[in-house]
C-alpha cells in the first residue's frame, strides 16, 4: 500500500471516529431532553465541536455535561468557557431558531455561532461578539476551521449590542447578566425571542423572553449556570464568609440583600442546630428550580448558602452546593433548605436547618413557604417580565419586583 493511501484511510478512520462521538453526542442530548428539533439536531451532528479546544482530550468534548473553561482572571474566577453540549442545546432549543434569521449572540467562543450558524443557513447571519480580543481571536480560528462564513466575529462590550447588523430576530446571551441593557430591547424585531441567563436575587435561569414593546415576557426558563458578564453591565454577587477554613469554606452570596450581620451569623454558625421538616416530598431526580425560585419570590432576606464538601463531611452543614441553598437570614440567624431520604428509597422530604438564638423561628418560617409551594404553586411555574426602569409599581404585574440600574424585573406566580 502506497503512502497516499495509508493517509486516506487513516484520515477516513478519523473522521469517522469524529461522526461517531457526534452521533452519540447527540443521542445522549435527546435522552437528557434537551435536543427536540430536527434543526437542531442536524447542528450537533455536524459541528466539529472539538476544534475549539485542542487542548482538551476530544472524547471529553462530546460529553452531554462537560464546560470546556478557556479563561480565568487573576482571582482565578472562570470567565470564559466553551459550555457543556446540554446547555448549548437547551439554550438554542430555546431561541427557536429558523432559516433565514438574523441572530445576534453575545459572549462568543465560536462553537455556539457555528451551531447557530448551521440553523440560519446560508441566508441568514450571525454575529457573535465579546469583550475579549483573546476570546473572538479563539472563535474566529475556529469558524475558520469549520468553514462557517455566514458569521460576523466582533470584539466589543456587550452591553450596547451591535446595532450595526440591527434588529435580530434573535439575541442569545451566554453570560451570566444581572440586568438587560436597553440596547438589547431596541436591537431585537418586536415579537423576537432574547434567551439569556439572567441573575434575580442570587439565582440564574436562562430565560426566553419575547419583546412585546417596551418589556419583555417570559415564555419559559431553565436552571442554568454561566460565567458572569464583563465590562459596563458587569455585576458580580458579593461573597461573604461565615467560616474560613480552607477547603471547608462556607460563605453567603449577596445580590441585592440586606447585608447581615456576619459576625453574629459566625457565632450562630457554631451552636447546635435545630430542624424543621414540611412532609413535602421530591423524587431523587426531580429538580429543586421551582421551588427555589418561589422561595426568593416569597421571602426578603433569602441569600444563597454556598460550602464546600469538606465543610458537610464536617458536619458543619447538612447541604453543600457550589452554586448555592437558599438560606433565610433573620438578624443573627439562619436557616436553610435541606432534605432527608424517607422510607421511599427515590423520595426525599424537604425541610429547614436552622442556627442561631431565633434558629427555630426561622427554620419554621422557611419551612412554611415550602409547604405552600406545594400547596399554591407546584403545579405552576412562574411568569417573568422584564420592564423598563422607572416603570411605576401600578404598571407592574404583582409578585416580587427586582430592581436593576436598567430595569425592574418582575416574578408573578399564578
Amino acid at each position: 500500500m502506497d503512502d497516499v493511501s495509508n493517509t486516506t484511510r487513516i484520515g477516513d478512520k478519523a473522521r469517522t471516529s469524529e461522526q461517531q462521538l457526534r452521533d452519540a453526542m447527540v443521542e445522549r442530548l435527546i435522552e437528557l431532553g434537551a435536543v427536540r428539533s430536527p434543526l437542531v439536531v442536524a447542528a450537533f451532528r455536524s459541528v466539529p465541536r472539538h476544534l475549539a479546544t485542542p487542548e482538551v482530550d476530544m472524547a471529553k468534548t462530546y460529553e452531554a455535561e462537560f464546560a470546556a473553561v478557556t479563561k480565568t482572571d487573576p482571582t482565578g474566577v472562570d470567565i470564559s468557557s466553551v459550555s457543556a453540549p446540554r446547555v448549548q442545546a437547551m439554550q438554542i432549543e430555546q431561541a427557536d431558531i429558523q432559516p433565514g434569521m438574523s441572530v445576534l449572540e453575545i459572549g462568543s467562543g465560536g462553537v455556539n455561532a457555528a451551531y447557530l450558524a448551521e440553523m440560519v443557513g446560508e441566508q441568514g447571519h450571525v454575529v457573535t461578539m465579546d469583550i475579549d480580543r483573546d476570546v473572538t481571536r479563539r472563535a474566529e480560528d475556529f469558524l475558520k476551521a469549520t468553514g462557517h462564513r455566514n458569521v460576523t466575529v466582533i470584539t466589543a462590550d456587550g452591553e450596547h449590542g451591535a446595532p450595526g447588523q440591527a434588529p435580530y430576530d434573535r439575541i442569545v446571551v451566554t453570560v451570566q447578566a444581572a440586568d438587560i441593557p436597553p440596547a438589547w430591547v431596541h436591537q431585537l424585531k418586536e415579537g423576537g425571542r432574547l434567551v439569556v441567563p439572567l441573575r434575580m436575587r442570587g439565582m440564574t435561569r436562562t430565560v426566553a423572553f419575547v419583546r412585546v414593546g417596551a418589556r419583555l415576557a417570559s415564555d419559559g426558563f431553565e436552571l442554568c449556570g454561566f460565567v458572569p458578564m464583563q465590562g459596563v453591565g458587569e455585576n458580580r454577587v458579593r461573597l461573604v464568609l461565615l467560616h474560613d477554613v480552607e477547603g471547608q469554606e462556607i460563605a453567603l452570596r449577596l445580590d441585592g440583600h440586606p447585608e447581615p450581620d456576619i459576625e453574629a451569623l459566625r457565632v450562630a454558625l457554631g451552636m447546635p442546630r435545630v430542624e424543621a421538616w414540611s412532609g413535602v416530598t421530591v423524587a431523587g431526580d426531580e429538580s429543586t428550580e421551582h421551588l427555589d425560585l418561589w422561595l426568593t419570590t416569597a421571602l426578603d432576606n433569602l441569600p444563597l448558602m454556598a460550602a464546600k464538601i469538606a465543610a458537610r463531611k464536617r458536619g458543619l452543614v447538612a447541604s453543600a452546593s457550589p452554586i448555592g441553598v437558599p438560606t433565610l437570614v433573620d438578624g443573627d440567624s439562619f436557616a436553610y433548605r435541606t432534605a432527608r431520604p424517607t422510607d421511599d428509597p427515590d423520595r426525599y422530604e424537604f425541610g429547614a436547618i436552622g442556627h442561631g438564638p431565633q434558629g427555630q423561628k426561622v427554620a419554621d418560617r422557611l419551612m412554611e413557604e415550602i409547604q405552600v409551594w406545594h400547596s399554591d404553586h407546584r403545579k405552576h411555574r412562574a411568569h417573568i417580565e422584564v420592564h423598563p426602569a422607572g416603570t411605576p409599581d401600578d404598571r407592574l404585574p404583582p409578585g416580587r419586583v427586582i430592581d436593576r440600574p436598567h430595569t425592574r424585573v418582575t416574578i408573578t406566580w399564578p
